[in-house]
């Protein structure tokens, strides 16, 4: 019989390795979509839309996944997710035509909503001085884009792209075995289940009317739905900028999905300590330094000497452009997990429904981002226009953060003078 803390253990454990398959299954269209781009002959557009389409339906099985976990538990449901998805990639391999293949990834990027579920499960086998610390160790399953930008390139040189959906297929499917033989069902669901039979749905959704959630959910959107948008749209966007293979293209892209994954760990344990706030606030400033340079495009430039012109140009060279999508994926992996400590610290006793909804309006983000890359190359002419508008996204953040700070310590000295006004009395 298992100790509480083996099966604490255990379930963490599978838990994550659960959670980077699916999200290696969620990413792949990032490398056959290159492929298939070139083999229906489509449009940037077309190509944000094609890789985007899995993360539509990964985005909206968020919330409702979160609330099934809630009511039956995390080992159930995430059994049963897997073996669905597993099946839905074996039949990506057979798409031909392009509406075959937003078909098949709307189906397939159920995998997405995975998070929703192991989310919830994991918070509920810890107590709350260790949620930081055990959700970043979830949340590095975010490692599964890089898994994919490391095996998927190799699978599709060897056999052909339509060999990638089937050899990832047979993984998650062995994966949901492995994870039934080696979790529990957690005693929090139970208690769950019995406080939602005399819930009505409405009360349960009650916190998602609060501005507060609406506002972690757009820190979201910009944190992991720009992770998402950028693990998928990297790759082709080397490729066509830099001239370089989609090997070398996917190595380089690792540089970003790798430690953007595995830092999630550090970002919660420094959310602990901290405070989520503080390293949500120092992410955000890092980010909007380095999208600054990123944003700027190659550019020539003649200046109208006294006696001659002066021709000045300025690009940036795949090394320095590799040192900043690090640096950017560093900090989005801090900012994952500070943005899910401050829910827990808010919202412990609806992890399912506020994380699920985070989640959802998160992952949109990599849905709608990929496709508004992909409108404003066609429209600007310009590849880093992506980077613009991820800058310019992220101030707006960065002002609603900053207002929303100032709000509540100016609140707090409202409280604490009344307070102090009512002793005295």
């Amino acid at each position: 019989m298992a100790t509480q803390k083996q099966k604490q253990w255990s379930v963490l454990a599978m838990n994550t390795t659960a959670f980077t398959v699916c999200f290696a299954v969620w990413t792949m269209f990032s490398i056959i979509g290159i492929q298939i781009k070139a083999e229906l002959g489509l449009s940037e557009s077309q190509f944000g839309l094609l890789i985007a389409t899995p993360i539509l339906s990964g985005a909206l099985a968020r919330l409702p996944l979160g609330l099934l976990t809630d009511y039956f538990g995390g080992r159930l449901i995430f059994s049963i997710l897997m073996i669905v998805v597993a099946a839905a990639s074996y039949g990506l391999s057979f798409a031909t035509l392009y509406w075959h293949y937003l078909i098949a990834g709307l189906c397939v990027g159920l995998a997405g909503g995975s998070f929703a579920v192991g989310i919830a499960y994991t918070s509920a086998w810890f107590e709350k001085e260790r949620q930081g610390f055990v959700m970043g160790i979830f949340g590095a399953g975010n490692v599964g884009a890089a898994l994919t930008n490391l095996a998927a390139p190799l699978i599709l040189l060897a056999y052909g792209w339509r060999m990638v959906p089937q050899v990832y297929a047979v993984a998650i499917a062995l994966m949901a075995v492995i994870f039934l033989f080696f979790t529990y069902d957690d005693q929090v669901h139970f208690k769950t289940k019995a406080i939602m039979k005399q819930t009505p749905l409405s009360e349960r959704l009650k916190p998602l009317r609060e501005l507060r959630v609406w506002r972690f959910s757009l820190y979201y959107f910009v944190v992991f739905g720009g992770y998402v948008a950028l693990a998928l749209w990297l790759p082709s966007y080397i490729v066509n900028e830099y001239n370089l293979s989609i090997t070398t293209a996917s190595f380089i892209t690792m540089a970003f999905t790798l430690p953007g994954a595995l830092v999630r760990v550090l970002g919660g344990w420094l959310s602990d300590e901290y405070g989520a706030r503080s390293v949500n606030w120092a992410v955000f400033w890092v980010c909007i330094v380095s999208l600054f340079f990123l944003s700027y495009p190659p550019t020539s430039m003649t200046i109208h000497g006294i006696d001659r012109d002066i021709n000045l140009s300025f690009s940036m060279n795949i090394w320095a452009f590799g040192l900043l999508i690090f640096i950017v994926g560093v900090a989005m992996g801090f900012g994952k997990a500070s943005i899910y400590r401050m829910i827990h610290d808010y919202y412990p006793e609806h992890m399912g429904v506020v994380g699920g909804f985070v989640g959802t309006v998160g992952a949109l983000g990599g849905f709608v981002l990929p496709v508004i890359f992909g409108l404003a190359a066609d429209l600007t002419g310009i590849r880093s226009s992506c980077f613009m508008f991820l800058y310019g996204l992220l101030g707006a953040c960065m002002f609603w953060m900053h207002y929303a700070i100032k709000t509540e310590e100016h609140l707090e000295r409202i409280r604490h003078a009344a307070k102090s006004n009512f002793l005295m009395e």
